[in-house]
């Protein structure tokens, strides 16, 4: 189902386009949010595609916006609409292609409207092969240390549980790895460990990926949670801020912006 991702070779550098260069263009952007899987089904299979939405490019434009923000299409289990991203780098069958998405970043610059990205920072879903090879990994090791682990569930213990409609608690027992994962969503949701700087650097690549096929921009999701310290609430720590700051500086040259939501 999820399908290879293309290797670094496939993908071309920003196509130039006509779009004004002004590096503030965000402040005044008109911009309209969509799902690709429910906006239009070009091939009649009942799921929405890039072919269709390139399909409707003209009535978007002639709405008067001139910014595009895509919802998660990226490879999924879609137990949470695709916020459960199985392959940063990849797009989900069911929607078409890295050709069909290279069309659509194409057709949306020539009639310059530009294209935002959501990308989910915070967690991955637990069938990323982050997960699955950290899961498997010497306690301790870079590759473990992907996600945030503990021998108990007690850490963290006034973190409030953000979907107390089905989660008990932030941690869940993982049977492979003889120990317990961190999540703020669901259990399927590992959050990862951003005090391992391979995992900034494993993040700051997949934006650069994204920015050499021809985004223009990307709303991160989830960055409240980005970092756990004991006796807080784990909620918009100062670290969280520091990390997103150091972020924007190793990111210098990017030619697209970061747009967070803190909430």
């Amino acid at each position: 189902m999820l399908g290879p991702s293309p290797n670094a070779d496939s993908v071309r550098p920003q196509a130039e386009h006509g779009l004004d260069r002004d590096p503030l263009w965000y402040k005044d952007a008109v911009i309209y949010e969509l799902h690709v899987k429910s906006f239009f089904d070009a091939n009649n299979d009942g799921v929405g595609d890039f072919a269709g939405l390139i399909e409707k490019l003209d009535y978007i434009a002639d709405l008067g916006v001139n910014t595009i923000w895509l919802l998660p299409f990226y490879p999924s289990p879609l137990r949470d609409d695709g916020y459960d991203i199985a392959d940063y780098r990849g797009v989900h069958p069911d929607y078409g292609s890295h050709a069909d998405l290279r069309r659509f970043i194409d057709e949306a610059h020539a009639r310059e409207l530009r294209v935002v990205i959501e990308l989910v920072f915070n967690h991955t879903s637990d069938q990323h092969p982050w997960f699955q090879r950290a899961r498997r990994a010497k306690p301790g090791s870079v590759a473990r240390n992907f996600y945030v682990w503990s021998d108990t569930d007690t850490k963290y213990a006034g973190t409030r549980v953000i979907f107390l409609d089905t989660e008990k608690s932030n941690w869940t027992w993982d049977p492979i790895a003889n120990a317990y994962y961190w999540h703020r969503f669901y259990a399927h949701q590992p959050d990862l460990n951003y005090d391992n700087p391979h995992v900034l650097r494993a993040m700051l690549a997949v934006l650069r990926y994204w920015v050499r096929m021809g985004v223009d921009g990307f709303r991160l999701d989830a960055v409240p949670y980005l970092v756990e310290r004991e006796g807080t609430s784990n909620e918009n720590l100062p670290e969280t801020h520091a990390l997103l700051k150091r972020s924007s500086i190793l990111a210098a040259g990017m030619s697209a912006i970061w747009l967070f939501t803190f909430r």
